[in-house]
Protein backbone atom coordinates (compact mmCIF):
# COMPACT_ATOMS: atom_id res chain seq x y z
CA UNK A 1 0.00 0.00 0.00
CA UNK A 2 1.21 3.59 -1.10
CA UNK A 3 2.14 5.96 1.32
CA UNK A 4 -0.62 8.26 0.01
CA UNK A 5 -3.46 5.76 0.38
CA UNK A 6 -1.97 5.31 3.91
CA UNK A 7 -2.55 8.81 5.04
CA UNK A 8 -5.96 9.18 3.34
CA UNK A 9 -7.20 5.99 5.18
CA UNK A 10 -5.77 7.55 8.43
CA UNK A 11 -7.41 10.84 7.99
CA UNK A 12 -10.78 8.99 6.92
CA UNK A 13 -10.55 6.78 9.94
CA UNK A 14 -10.16 9.93 12.34
CA UNK A 15 -12.74 12.02 11.26
CA UNK A 16 -15.18 9.05 11.46
CA UNK A 17 -14.21 8.46 15.08
CA UNK A 18 -14.57 11.84 16.31
CA UNK A 19 -17.76 11.72 14.41
CA UNK A 20 -18.72 8.50 16.63
CA UNK A 21 -17.46 10.08 19.83
CA UNK A 22 -19.42 13.08 19.43
CA UNK A 23 -22.51 11.25 18.88
CA UNK A 24 -21.64 8.78 21.42
CA UNK A 25 -20.84 11.42 23.80
CA UNK A 26 -24.31 13.65 22.73
CA UNK A 27 -26.57 10.12 23.44
CA UNK A 28 -24.58 9.47 26.82
CA UNK A 29 -25.68 13.59 27.37
CA UNK A 30 -29.19 12.69 26.41
CA UNK A 31 -29.72 9.91 29.21
CA UNK A 32 -27.80 11.75 31.95
CA UNK A 33 -28.83 15.15 31.39
CA UNK A 34 -26.19 17.21 32.42
CA UNK A 35 -26.87 19.81 29.51
CA UNK A 36 -30.23 20.32 27.87
CA UNK A 37 -29.95 17.88 24.81
CA UNK A 38 -30.64 21.69 22.28
CA UNK A 39 -27.41 22.76 23.32
CA UNK A 40 -25.59 20.04 22.78
CA UNK A 41 -26.77 18.15 19.03
CA UNK A 42 -25.40 15.01 17.80
CA UNK A 43 -24.27 14.37 14.47
CA UNK A 44 -27.57 13.38 13.63
CA UNK A 45 -28.95 16.29 14.52
CA UNK A 46 -26.83 18.27 12.67
CA UNK A 47 -27.45 16.42 9.31
CA UNK A 48 -31.09 16.82 9.82
CA UNK A 49 -30.94 20.62 10.13
CA UNK A 50 -28.57 20.87 7.41
CA UNK A 51 -31.30 19.35 5.26
CA UNK A 52 -33.61 21.44 6.23
CA UNK A 53 -31.94 24.64 4.97
CA UNK A 54 -30.63 23.06 1.85
CA UNK A 55 -34.81 22.03 0.93
CA UNK A 56 -35.81 25.60 2.17
CA UNK A 57 -32.76 27.19 0.06
CA UNK A 58 -31.24 29.21 2.91
CA UNK A 59 -27.99 27.01 3.17
CA UNK A 60 -26.92 27.89 -0.21
CA UNK A 61 -27.72 31.34 -0.48
CA UNK A 62 -25.41 32.05 2.70
CA UNK A 63 -22.66 29.91 1.28
CA UNK A 64 -23.38 31.61 -2.22
CA UNK A 65 -23.21 35.15 0.28
CA UNK A 66 -20.11 34.49 1.91
CA UNK A 67 -17.80 33.06 -1.14
CA UNK A 68 -18.44 36.26 -2.89
CA UNK A 69 -17.30 38.11 -0.74
CA UNK A 70 -14.43 36.11 0.57
CA UNK A 71 -13.42 35.40 -2.94
CA UNK A 72 -13.71 39.29 -3.87
CA UNK A 73 -11.67 40.26 -0.66
CA UNK A 74 -9.03 37.64 -1.07
CA UNK A 75 -8.55 38.01 -4.70
CA UNK A 76 -8.08 41.96 -4.16
CA UNK A 77 -5.33 40.93 -1.33
CA UNK A 78 -3.65 38.46 -3.17
CA UNK A 79 -3.75 40.55 -6.41
CA UNK A 80 -1.48 43.44 -4.17
CA UNK A 81 0.31 41.69 -1.96
CA UNK A 82 1.94 38.80 -4.14
CA UNK A 83 3.64 41.65 -7.09
CA UNK A 84 4.63 44.10 -3.59
CA UNK A 85 5.85 41.26 -1.88
CA UNK A 86 7.92 40.24 -5.22
CA UNK A 87 9.00 43.67 -5.64
CA UNK A 88 9.97 44.15 -1.78
CA UNK A 89 12.25 41.11 -1.67
CA UNK A 90 13.92 41.91 -4.08
CA UNK A 91 15.03 45.71 -4.43
CA UNK A 92 16.22 46.19 -1.19
CA UNK A 93 15.37 50.10 -1.48
CA UNK A 94 12.15 49.89 -2.39
CA UNK A 95 11.74 47.62 1.10
CA UNK A 96 13.31 50.30 2.74
CA UNK A 97 10.06 52.54 1.63
CA UNK A 98 7.35 49.49 2.22
CA UNK A 99 8.36 47.99 5.42
CA UNK A 100 8.28 49.97 7.93
CA UNK A 101 4.34 51.17 6.64
CA UNK A 102 3.85 47.15 6.83
CA UNK A 103 5.30 46.71 9.86
CA UNK A 104 2.92 49.43 11.63
CA UNK A 105 0.14 48.23 10.19
CA UNK A 106 0.34 44.88 10.73
CA UNK A 107 -0.06 44.01 14.66
CA UNK A 108 -3.57 45.71 14.04
CA UNK A 109 -6.35 43.33 14.59
CA UNK A 110 -8.27 43.58 11.18
CA UNK A 111 -11.65 43.35 13.36
CA UNK A 112 -10.42 46.37 14.93
CA UNK A 113 -11.04 48.53 11.78
CA UNK A 114 -14.47 46.96 11.63
CA UNK A 115 -16.19 49.88 13.07
CA UNK A 116 -13.79 52.40 10.71
CA UNK A 117 -14.57 50.72 7.55
CA UNK A 118 -18.52 50.83 8.04
CA UNK A 119 -18.40 54.81 9.16
CA UNK A 120 -16.27 55.31 5.74
CA UNK A 121 -17.88 52.62 3.35
CA UNK A 122 -21.03 52.05 5.00
CA UNK A 123 -22.56 48.74 6.12
CA UNK A 124 -22.61 47.06 2.58
CA UNK A 125 -20.50 44.73 0.84
CA UNK A 126 -17.63 47.12 0.04
CA UNK A 127 -16.66 47.18 3.65
CA UNK A 128 -16.61 43.67 4.30
CA UNK A 129 -14.84 42.96 1.00
CA UNK A 130 -12.06 45.68 1.55
CA UNK A 131 -11.80 44.44 5.52
CA UNK A 132 -11.05 40.88 4.15
CA UNK A 133 -8.55 41.58 1.76
CA UNK A 134 -6.58 44.23 4.45
CA UNK A 135 -6.24 40.74 6.57
CA UNK A 136 -5.34 38.20 3.90
CA UNK A 137 -2.80 40.83 2.43
CA UNK A 138 -0.57 40.23 5.44
CA UNK A 139 0.50 36.75 5.71
CA UNK A 140 0.66 36.73 1.65
CA UNK A 141 3.34 39.82 1.77
CA UNK A 142 4.98 38.55 4.65
CA UNK A 143 5.66 34.55 2.71
CA UNK A 144 6.39 35.77 -0.52
CA UNK A 145 8.56 38.17 0.46
CA UNK A 146 10.53 35.74 2.01
CA UNK A 147 10.45 33.24 -0.48
CA UNK A 148 12.00 35.73 -2.56
CA UNK A 149 14.98 36.38 0.12
CA UNK A 150 15.15 32.83 -0.15
CA UNK A 151 16.91 32.78 -3.34
CA UNK A 152 18.58 29.80 -4.01
CA UNK A 153 21.74 31.77 -4.73
CA UNK A 154 23.53 28.85 -7.04
CA UNK A 155 20.14 29.62 -9.31
CA UNK A 156 21.55 33.17 -9.06
CA UNK A 157 24.89 32.45 -10.35
CA UNK A 158 23.66 30.42 -12.94
CA UNK A 159 21.98 32.81 -14.15
CA UNK A 160 24.56 35.39 -14.07
CA UNK A 161 27.00 33.36 -15.74
CA UNK A 162 24.19 32.85 -18.81
CA UNK A 163 24.13 36.90 -19.10
CA UNK A 164 20.26 37.72 -17.58
CA UNK A 165 20.06 40.86 -16.44
CA UNK A 166 17.87 42.11 -13.41
CA UNK A 167 14.65 42.21 -14.47
CA UNK A 168 15.16 38.63 -16.23
CA UNK A 169 16.60 37.24 -12.42
CA UNK A 170 13.74 38.84 -10.86
CA UNK A 171 10.73 37.25 -13.43
CA UNK A 172 12.93 34.37 -14.17
CA UNK A 173 14.14 33.12 -10.59
CA UNK A 174 13.32 35.28 -7.97
CA UNK A 175 9.63 35.30 -8.35
CA UNK A 176 10.18 31.33 -8.97
CA UNK A 177 11.79 30.65 -5.99
CA UNK A 178 8.58 32.55 -4.02
CA UNK A 179 6.42 30.12 -5.49
CA UNK A 180 6.38 28.14 -2.20
CA UNK A 181 5.93 31.28 -0.43
CA UNK A 182 3.46 32.37 -2.02
CA UNK A 183 0.95 29.24 -1.63
CA UNK A 184 2.09 28.56 2.01
CA UNK A 185 0.53 32.57 2.22
CA UNK A 186 -2.33 31.99 0.60
CA UNK A 187 -3.58 29.08 2.28
CA UNK A 188 -2.64 31.35 5.37
CA UNK A 189 -4.82 34.05 4.10
CA UNK A 190 -7.53 32.30 3.18
CA UNK A 191 -8.12 30.78 6.71
CA UNK A 192 -7.92 34.69 8.17
CA UNK A 193 -9.86 36.11 5.61
CA UNK A 194 -13.01 33.48 6.69
CA UNK A 195 -12.37 34.50 10.29
CA UNK A 196 -12.40 37.95 9.45
CA UNK A 197 -15.60 37.30 6.82
CA UNK A 198 -17.63 35.61 9.83
CA UNK A 199 -17.09 37.99 12.54
CA UNK A 200 -18.34 40.82 9.85
CA UNK A 201 -21.06 39.19 9.13
CA UNK A 202 -21.87 38.77 12.56
CA UNK A 203 -22.07 42.24 12.93
CA UNK A 204 -22.98 43.86 9.70
CA UNK A 205 -24.96 41.56 7.28
CA UNK A 206 -28.08 40.32 6.54
CA UNK A 207 -27.42 37.09 4.67
CA UNK A 208 -23.80 35.00 5.01
CA UNK A 209 -22.99 31.86 7.50
CA UNK A 210 -21.77 34.29 9.79
CA UNK A 211 -25.13 36.08 9.97
CA UNK A 212 -27.28 32.83 9.90
CA UNK A 213 -24.91 31.42 12.75
CA UNK A 214 -25.60 34.95 14.90
CA UNK A 215 -29.42 34.33 14.17
CA UNK A 216 -29.41 30.61 14.93
CA UNK A 217 -28.23 32.22 18.17
CA UNK A 218 -30.71 34.63 18.50
CA UNK A 219 -33.27 31.93 18.80
CA UNK A 220 -31.55 29.38 20.43
CA UNK A 221 -31.57 27.00 17.28
CA UNK A 222 -27.89 24.94 18.53
CA UNK A 223 -27.49 22.68 15.94
CA UNK A 224 -28.45 25.20 13.03
CA UNK A 225 -25.38 27.26 14.54
CA UNK A 226 -23.27 23.84 14.24
CA UNK A 227 -23.92 23.40 10.67
CA UNK A 228 -23.14 26.74 10.02
CA UNK A 229 -19.49 26.36 11.62
CA UNK A 230 -19.43 23.13 9.73
CA UNK A 231 -20.23 24.43 7.12
CA UNK A 232 -16.98 26.93 7.05
CA UNK A 233 -14.71 24.17 8.10
CA UNK A 234 -15.98 22.21 4.85
CA UNK A 235 -15.42 24.99 2.81
CA UNK A 236 -11.96 26.13 4.26
CA UNK A 237 -10.57 22.78 4.24
CA UNK A 238 -11.85 22.42 0.72
CA UNK A 239 -10.11 25.36 -0.36
CA UNK A 240 -6.94 24.32 1.42
CA UNK A 241 -6.78 20.92 -0.48
CA UNK A 242 -6.88 23.44 -3.17
CA UNK A 243 -4.21 25.11 -2.96
CA UNK A 244 -2.25 21.96 -1.74
CA UNK A 245 -2.66 20.32 -5.11
CA UNK A 246 -1.96 23.68 -7.20
CA UNK A 247 1.33 23.37 -5.41
CA UNK A 248 1.95 20.07 -6.04
CA UNK A 249 1.01 20.85 -10.08
CA UNK A 250 3.51 24.20 -10.12
CA UNK A 251 6.20 22.73 -7.93
CA UNK A 252 6.61 19.50 -9.29
CA UNK A 253 10.39 20.86 -10.57
CA UNK A 254 11.42 20.45 -7.08
CA UNK A 255 10.65 17.20 -6.27
CA UNK A 256 12.22 16.15 -9.48
CA UNK A 257 15.59 18.40 -8.35
CA UNK A 258 15.15 16.53 -5.00
CA UNK A 259 15.38 13.17 -6.71
CA UNK A 260 18.62 14.07 -8.93
CA UNK A 261 20.07 14.97 -6.16
CA UNK A 262 20.01 11.60 -4.24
Amino acid sequence: MSRQWRTRIVRTTSVTLFVLLWQAASAWNVRRQYLNPILFPSPVDMVRAAYAEAVQGILWRDIVASLARIFQGFAIGALVAVPLGCATGYFRRLEDWVDPIVELFRPVPPLALLPLFIIWLGIGEVSKILLIAFAVFFPIFLNTTEGVRSMDPLHLRAALSLGANRWQIFTNVAAWSALPGIIVGLRLGFALGFFVLVAAELIAADSGLGYRIQESRNYFLVDRMFVGAAVIGVLGFGFNLVLRRLEDLLLRWRSTIVQMQV
